[in-house]
């Protein structure tokens, strides 16, 4: 972790995250040239938009780098001529290559709380922008789109202070498709941009998994009996509030001032 952001310190900054698509599969070479162009890439786009790379604090770890900006740089700077010059220089980097050899990124932007822990940035928002770089809706955005060479995955915080119904970019909202965000624990939104496609009409829905459901708890009951004289009788007797509840009674004779019944609940359910 390299950068000024004091030890101990607390703050609300703007957050960048960056991974490569397909490092893990490149050879050794392919992974080397990857790794210069990335940061000759990111250095090249903050200058091109007036961001001060120098003072960013960073992690970085071979394909991917996380980055805390310092308070001076502006969001809107970083959505729009940042992530357009980015974009620009992967293009630029990838002209003549074979397809396997293209440099091809996943950007996420935040802003909220995060302040430095012993190994590396703690708090909500470095965890929300990390798993929003890596959302199945992103990745899905660059397997629909060989073509592209950016990905941008905007948390809803920066969408609607920067973009929605704003004029600090010049960006507009119908450039963006907003999608849910299901990692680990992470439950929330992000609105996936790539430069220079309509991704409105891009499948990335249905690349988000559906959460696991499971079984609601079943309740059983059985009686037999060969006579009921005078009595109630009730196979299942519960005041359960979900969940299947199942009773059968089997009687031979029901004499008078009898009840018998499969179920008696007292709170809804699934009565069977």
């Amino acid at each position: 972790m390299n950068g000024t952001y004091g030890a101990g310190a607390f703050g609300r900054r703007l957050l960048l995250a960056v991974d490569a698509k397909g490092y893990g599969g490149a050879d050794t070479s392919t992974q080397t040239e990857f790794q210069a162009a990335i940061r000759r890439s990111l250095d090249a786009a903050a200058h091109a938009a007036g961001l001060r790379r120098e003072k960013w604090t960073t992690q970085e770890a071979g394909d991917s780098l996380f980055a805390v900006l310092p308070e001076e740089d502006s969001e809107p700077a970083l959505v729009d001529g940042f992530m357009r010059s980015l974009e620009a220089g992967l293009r630029t980097f990838n002209r003549g290559r074979e397809q396997g050899t293209r440099l091809r990124l996943r950007a996420a932007v935040h802003f909220g709380e995060t302040s430095p822990g012993a190994n590396g940035f703690v708090g909500s928002a470095p965890v929300a922008v990390g798993r929003i770089r890596d959302c199945a809706a992103l990745r899905a955005a660059l397997d629909q789109v060989p073509d592209a060479c950016l990905a941008v995955g905007l948390s809803a915080t920066v969408f609607h202070d920067v973009v929605q119904g704003k004029a600090y970019t010049t960006l507009g909202e119908n450039e963006f498709q907003e999608v849910p965000v299901e990692e680990k624990e992470y439950r929330g939104a992000a609105w996936v941009w790539l430069p220079g496609v309509d991704v409105r009409w891009l499948d990335l829905r249905s690349a988000v998994p559906e959460p696991e459901r499971q079984e609601a708890n079943v309740v059983r009951g059985t009686v037999n009996v060969d006579a009921v004289e005078a009595a109630h009788v009730a196979g299942v007797r519960t005041g359960r509030l979900g969940g299947t509840v199942e009773g059968t009674v089997t009687a031979g004779r029901v004499g008078p001032g009898s009840t018998v019944v499969g179920v008696e609940q007292t709170a809804a359910g699934d009565i069977r």
